[in-house]
């Protein structure tokens, strides 16, 4: 899936309104300037300049990319403030494309302050796997497949999950998601510690 795919599929779109915000807020916190974040990131200045003003649309990797840089966790780029009580239905809620696979993340709770986790719905279909880079230290994943197969976990160790199973692995390595079966669901949850 390519940044273009998510302009056909509106659910695919990521909050890009929230995601500037959240950037700009997340740099000027750090201390950092345009050309450091986007050094450390790996991107061009012009790019996270764009991203910061709410322009382009950035994939699931880039966001990842400058999650790492900016040492935060991922949810803090797609998190508005909630009310208590809290429901997203299926197909709702802030959803961010891979460009690598047909992988898409939705955020459906962010950690609040005095916590270090965020939850997140998965839909995948067959085909390349979602590779990741590894996360910041400390990072642990736990992923329970709620419909079809998968290969989840390390890239030196995936494990083919079906329905109902749970698989708990460090996420500060290299680790792959890889639908084996068309309509593939899952709940991860990252942990910071």
């Amino acid at each position: 899936m390519s940044d273009t795919d998510t302009d056909t599929d509106p659910a695919l779109k990521p909050p890009i309104e929230v995601i500037a915000a959240s950037l700009r807020a997340e740099r000027v916190r750090a201390g950092l300037s345009l050309t450091e974040v986007a050094r450390r990131a790996r991107l061009a200045k012009s790019t996270l300049s764009q991203l910061e003003t709410g322009a382009g649309n950035p994939s699931l990797e880039t966001l990842w990319a400058l999650c790492v840089a900016l040492d935060i966790p991922f949810s803090r780029l797609l998190a508005a403030p909630r009310p208590q009580v809290q429901v997203i239905r299926a197909g709702e809620g802030p959803a961010v494309g891979s460009t690598q696979s047909h992988y898409r993340a939705t955020l459906l709770a962010a950690s609040p302050p005095a916590a270090r986790r965020d939850v997140y719905r998965v839909t995948a279909e067959p085909g390349p796997q979602r590779s990741s880079a590894p996360h910041m230290p400390g990072v642990v994943e736990h992923v329970v497949l709620s419909a079809g197969l998968a290969l989840v976990g390390t890239t030196e160790d995936p494990v083919e999950l079906h329905p109902g199973d749970y698989i708990c692995y460090p996420a500060d390595v290299p680790h792959v998601f890889q639908a084996l079966e068309p309509g593939t669901h899952a709940v991860l949850v990252s942990e910071h510690h």
